[in-house]
């Protein structure tokens, strides 16, 4: 492609809506624009990234026997109530108001196991892999981040149908095997997480994640190890509060001007870990007092798998009166009316010596006894890990590290089959629901994370995996030489003709805007003709990512383009 016929319009200056640097190099070298908030177009140089991901997507999927579907975004509403997801999606799903029996997908679960219910009967048909990469929406309230968190965007989501669990576990392994194939191919730095499957459901789930500041996500990592988790799953070594030789009995006493877990700290001198802070949550219109210790958070998370429902909120001040007969700061797990279920972390289990509320305004309980004085409470991990508490695996410290979520996979099981009657005989002619997995990509994420790992002052720094163009070809004052024009045009053919993409930058301009542009663009190789390859009858090669130049004579131009290609391209494997 000659520049002065492309369509590449890049920006000098650092856009203001744009925060962080992939959204920034995207819009400066011309790979996208915005039409709306959270809804981009990707114009001729992005799009040629996009298809090399998309044909990198279908290598590996087709490589796991996978088969492809294009599916439609526009789907019956009927389908998605049957499976409960309408309402746990809330406002995330676009829905059409001229035709409200309508949704635009934002994922593809309920169709998949649709026509998996029109077509397959028998567990001799199965397993099944079917995947699609198409265009997906979802209502974001707060889109950002350029591509990173938009409502209109792409996604390869592939679905396994099996007929045993076991089979599940193999097209999950399968899946979790090309995921590591296609993000190494597409040269990322990733790492893999234990994560929750929210409203996804099904029995367990993993995130292939980048780390970043910009993440939305927060992972906690081992760098000893290697054990990863996303913080709302994540787990650390921490010894629970342990039970005291003694257990006094209970005593009140006045804590007028104690709120919080830190005033009882300061002012009485009592340990951290012997406060249990008491969070009050509504559950499906009942209360919940949650006991948390000193100041751990709650991971509502970890509270939405020990509830098995999404279906809560913290309770209001004025509920917490109306309950306990005290405010927030003075309530606790002693006399509690019988209404109120108690939940506690694993680190209070069975513990003593304790000190919260006594549901009066002002005053405390010392000593209590988780086992004698408290009737009904059940355990479950609940709170959020913190920065340097030892690993599970190896008691190591562990980071807490932002990161951006690239692909997640899910064993599903028989939510999906079982609401929509997606059922198989088996060999002893008994009926069983299909057993699902869900796995998901996000293409421009890939391509947002890639630039985001691989970029510096001057602009995008590509591999031969992704890069819109193998090279840069710079003409130096063609339009003033013929002949350096008819050398640069020669070697322009030379080039195509042994199989590389070529930016040829043939536009009437100077010569520093065509470096800086080269540089913003980031093919990983420059080639530049000009007066001096005329005279010295050499071409000057710059290698983008090192910065390195060579000076090549005009008939060994070509093998040594492919001798550089090569190693760049064996650098990523």
């Amino acid at each position: 492609m000659r520049y002065s016929q492309a369509f590449i319009p890049t920006l000098r200056e650092v856009p203001s809506e744009a925060q962080i640097p992939s959204h920034q190099l995207m819009l400066r070298s011309g790979m996208i624009r915005q039409v709306a908030a959270g809804v981009y177009s990707f114009l001729p140089l992005g799009y040629r990234v996009v298809k090399k991901v998309i044909a990198i997507l279908q290598e590996e999927m087709d490589r796991i026997g996978g088969q492809e579907f294009h599916l439609p975004a526009l789907n019956p509403i009927e389908i998605w109530e049957a499976t409960d997801r309408v309402a746990a999606m809330g406002d995330v799903l676009f829905r059409l108001e001229n035709r409200r029996n309508l949704v635009l997908a934002p994922t593809h679960e309920e169709i998949i196991t649709y026509h998996a219910r029109q077509h397959i009967k028998s567990y001799k048909e199965l397993p099944q892999i079917w995947y699609q990469i198409q265009t997906k929406f979802r209502n974001e309230p707060r889109p950002r981040s350029g591509v990173l968190r938009g409502r209109q965007f792409l996604m390869k989501d592939s679905y396994s149908l099996d007929a045993t669990w076991e089979g599940l576990d193999q097209s999950y392994q399968k899946h979790y095997e090309a995921y590591h194939r296609i993000f190494s191919r597409a040269g990322l730095r990733f790492f893999v997480v234990g994560a929750s499957s929210g409203a996804m459901g099904g029995s367990a789930s993993q995130e292939f994640m980048v780390e970043s500041p910009y993440g939305e996500d927060t992972c906690a990592l081992c760098d000893h190890c290697g054990y990863a988790a996303n913080l709302e799953v994540a787990t650390s070594a921490l010894s629970p509060v342990p039970r005291l030789d003694s257990s006094p009995p209970l005593e009140l006493f006045p804590t007028p001007h104690a709120k919080t877990i830190n005033d009882l700290i300061e002012q009485f001198g009592v340990p951290e870990e012997r406060c249990a802070k008491s969070v009050v949550y509504i559950v499906n219109s009942q209360p919940v007092l949650i006991l948390m210790r000193g100041n751990d958070e709650l991971n509502e998370e970890k509270l939405a798998s020990a509830l098995q429902t999404t279906q809560f909120r913290p309770a209001e001040p004025e509920e917490i009166v109306d309950i306990f007969g005290a405010a927030p700061g003075s309530i606790g797990p002693i006399n509690v009316p019988d209404s109120v279920r108690i939940l506690a972390d694993t680190l209070l289990q069975e513990t003593n010596g304790l000190i919260s509320g006594a549901n009066k305004d002002g005053y405390h309980y010392k000593n209590i006894d988780l086992v004698r004085d408290v009737g009904s409470i059940e355990y479950f991990d609940l709170r959020t890990v913190r920065e340097r508490e030892p690993c599970p695996q190896c008691q190591q410290p562990l980071r807490i590290v932002r990161a951006i979520e690239i692909g997640h996979i899910f064993k599903l099981g028989t939510k999906y089959s079982e609401a929509l009657g997606a059922t198989i005989l088996l060999e002893d002619g008994s009926e069983q629901p299909i057993i699902m997995g869900s796995y998901g990509i996000g293409v421009e994420r890939i391509i947002a994370c890639y630039i985001e790992q691989n970029h510096d002052d001057k602009g995008i720094i590509w591999n031969p995996a992704l890069t819109p163009y193998d090279l840069s070809l710079i003409g130096i004052n063609i339009h003033k030489e013929p002949a350096v024009q008819d050398m640069a045009a020669k070697l322009y053919e030379q080039l195509q003709q042994a199989n590389f993409s070529v930016l040829f930058d043939d536009r009437a301009v100077s010569a520093g805007i065509k470096f800086n542009d080269a540089d913003l663009l980031g093919f990983p190789l420059q080639l530049i003709v000009g007066p001096r390859t005329l005279k010295e009858q050499t071409v000057e090669i710059k290698i983008r990512r090192s910065g390195e130049r060579l000076h090549v004579p005009l008939d060994a131009v070509i093998s040594t383009v492919q001798e550089q290609y090569h190693k760049l391209s064996e650098a990523e494997i």
